[in-house]
């Protein structure tokens, strides 16, 4: 049995069809996982939807109203880039309540693993770039109106800027937002972080982790936040089709452990979401967020945790 959980349900597909988001990737990863024998079905917690009125901690009504009954106009389709259908509100719902999940078991385990969730790019009043609903603001709202945390720390390491996230917490000194991501790439405006790291295209391992350490170690041993929600994107990966960055496999392993083991020593819980990942071959995308699974696992071996 894993010394943490994992928060899975079948519904997370947001039922896209033929789309370069692979929305079955968490039914994949999930199975690869158990076919690995990495983890058991004991080691899966199923989440419920989160209620409509955790999502308007952060998002206003009309939104989720829209949302909900399917009266959203042309243009906000658009601006989502994905299909509308019952099943894909229903997969943002789960979402956000299986990252509140992971969040919680976080605070009790040290490290908690949401096979899905981080769509950084919902704003409060819109979604973009295939996020409809901000999975990681729900998630910090929800626990400290719970009052279970005070400070948060949301570390991005998706190829794609967090717009959404940046733009919810910009006026709120509760929540320290980092995002490390290719400059010239979607989204095209970028509202500022707390820490933004604007990379040029090819970007490679060495440089990327200099950076994200440089970036990460002096925010987090200063701020000390008891929450870090880690947004594990796959699309860093040099053969992303949405990407422009050129890290390896291995690259993407390390980049895992520098995240989590610096969370960890400073006393920080690690909720790990996943974003997004589009690479040429699924099955690749599958094994980053698979590793990123592992990597938690050999983190919380070597650093522990006290709860």
């Amino acid at each position: 049995m894993l010394p943490f959980h994992l928060v899975y349900h079948e519904h997370y597909d947001l039922n896209l069809g033929h789309h370069v988001f692979p929305s079955e990737k968490f039914r994949l990863i999930h199975d690869r996982l158990l076919a690995d024998k990495f983890a058991g079905p004991e080691d899966f917690l199923r989440p419920e939807p989160a209620l409509d009125a955790d999502l308007m901690l952060v998002h206003e009504r009309g939104w989720v109203q829209r949302l909900k009954t399917g009266t959203l106009s042309y243009e906000e389709i658009l601006q989502l880039e994905i299909p509308y259908s019952p099943e894909m509100v229903r997969g943002f719902w789960l979402a956000a309540g299986g990252t509140t999940l992971a969040a919680r078991m976080a605070l009790e385990q040290g490290v908690s693993y949401n096979v899905g969730g981080g769509f950084h790019h919902a704003y409060a009043d819109h979604g973009e770039g295939f996020c409809a609903i901000n999975d990681i603001a729900v998630a910090i709202r929800k626990l400290q109106q719970e009052n279970k945390i005070t400070r948060a720390m949301v570390v991005d390491c998706d190829n794609h800027h967090g717009n959404g996230t940046a733009a919810i917490f910009a006026k709120d000194p509760s929540v320290f937002t980092l995002s490390i991501h290719q400059y010239n790439n979607y989204p095209a405006y970028k509202p500022p972080s707390s820490v933004d790291v604007h990379l040029s295209d090819g970007v490679g391992d060495e440089e990327y982790l200099e950076r994200l350490g440089a970036a990460y170690r002096f925010p987090i041993h200063g701020f000390h936040p008891e929450l870090v929600v880690y947004v594990a994107g796959a699309d860093p990966y040099r053969e992303d089709q949405l990407g422009g960055l050129d890290l390896t496999l291995e690259g993407l392993k390390r980049r895992d452990a520098l995240v989590m083991e610096t969370a960890l020593r400073e006393g920080a819980a690690v909720a790990i979401v996943l974003a997004g990942g589009y690479a040429i071959n699924v099955q690749d995308t599958i094994t980053i967020h698979s590793n990123t699974a592992k990597a938690a696992k050999e983190a919380l071996e070597a650093v522990g945790w006290k709860n």
